[in-house]
């Protein structure tokens, strides 16, 4: 009887683990202050700078969790058409947009995907200092990175605030840090460089 009762504790004690890790970590998204709080523990570990979606593709607010994790996920619905030098010839375009002779379409990156509602996610991208995306929060790649690491498939994830109520306005940071020039010659006219790791304003 004693051995059960130790069985049956042993069960449920590891029954539920991979869940209470996933609820050991959460996301917290603040519309206002456009910035990401990762807490694990209890306790904030990361903090980011955001860009949220822009007035008419706003960001829901509401309580998630992590649906999927893509490492290299491209949109479906946005990208960029650009000519055969990498030069952005169309910086809004959609699958369906108009491709010129010696153009080419190409599917925005969004790597480090976090898919936290429908059509909805976390991941790296350009900040531009204020809220500019579809509706996706976009991070520093670095961080981005850093949050993808951290997070698990199940990790609750709460969105706050407002970005109509902007509380400041933060220096653009590009999608492309320093020694990653993999892709600058296609999203950037010039190279761009970080001064530092972490920017908050």
């Amino acid at each position: 009887m004693r051995v059960a009762t130790m069985l049956a504790v042993a069960l449920v004690t590891l029954g539920p683990a991979p869940s209470l890790s996933a609820q050991q970590t959460s996301v917290l998204i603040n519309l206002t202050q456009q910035t990401a709080y990762l807490y694990q523990s209890g306790r904030v570990t990361l903090i980011s700078p955001i860009a949220s979606g822009k007035e008419g593709w706003g960001t829901p607010t509401g309580r998630f969790r992590v649906l999927r994790k893509d490492l290299n996920h491209v949109s479906g619905d946005f990208g960029l058409v650009v000519d055969s030098y990498g030069r952005i010839v169309n910086p809004n375009a959609t699958p369906g947009s108009r491709v010129p002779a010696g153009c080419h379409y190409m599917p925005a990156p969004m790597p480090y995907y976090m898919q936290f509602g429908r059509y909805l996610g976390m991941h790296a991208g350009f900040l531009p200092g204020y809220p500019a995306s579809h509706g996706c929060v976009r991070m520093p790649h670095d961080l981005a990175a850093e949050f993808f690491a951290r997070v698990q498939v199940g990790t609750p994830v709460e969105v706050i605030g407002d970005a109509r109520n902007v509380t400041h306005v933060r220096r653009a940071i590009p999608l492309v840090q320093t020694g990653d020039s993999a892709h600058t010659t296609v999203f950037f006219n010039s190279r761009t460089k970080v001064q530092r790791r972490f920017f908050f304003w």
